[in-house]
C-alpha cells in the first residue's frame, strides 16, 4: 500500500481552470462603468486560480477568476486598459485608501 500516490496526468503542466461567464461579465462591466481602472494579474496558488484584480480611479476594486496569466493580459488589451503584475509592482495605495475608508464608515 502506498501513502503517498502521484498525481495522474502529465508531469509538471498545470492546468489552470477556465473562467466562468459570469466572472468575465461581471468584471468587463466593472471596467466599462467606472474610470480609470486598471487590472493587476494575481499569481495561482495552492488554494486558488490565477485572478485579476480590477482597482478603480478612487480605489474600489474587485477580483475574480481568469484564464491564467495570458488570459487576463488578453482581457486587458481587449478592454484597452493597463495591466500589471501584482507581484512586481505591488497593489496602488488608492487600494489600501479605499478599504480603510469603508472600515471607518462600517464603524
Amino acid at each position: 500500500m502506498s501513502w503517498f500516490r502521484r498525481r495522474k496526468g502529465t508531469p509538471g503542466r498545470q492546468t489552470e481552470r477556465p473562467a466562468a461567464k459570469a466572472d468575465l461579465d461581471h468584471l468587463e462591466n466593472f471596467v466599462r462603468s467606472r474610470r480609470g481602472v486598471e487590472a493587476f494579474i494575481e499569481p495561482r496558488t495552492t488554494v486558488t486560480e490565477t485572478t485579476v484584480m480590477l482597482i478603480a480611479h478612487d480605489g474600489e476594486w474587485t477580483r475574480r477568476r481568469i484564464d491564467g496569466p495570458d488570459g487576463a493580459r488578453r482581457f486587458a488589451h481587449r478592454l484597452a486598459i493597463p495591466i500589471y503584475d501584482v507581484r512586481l509592482v505591488g497593489y496602488p495605495q488608492r487600494m489600501r485608501d479605499y478599504n480603510e475608508r469603508r472600515k471607518r464608515a462600517a464603524n
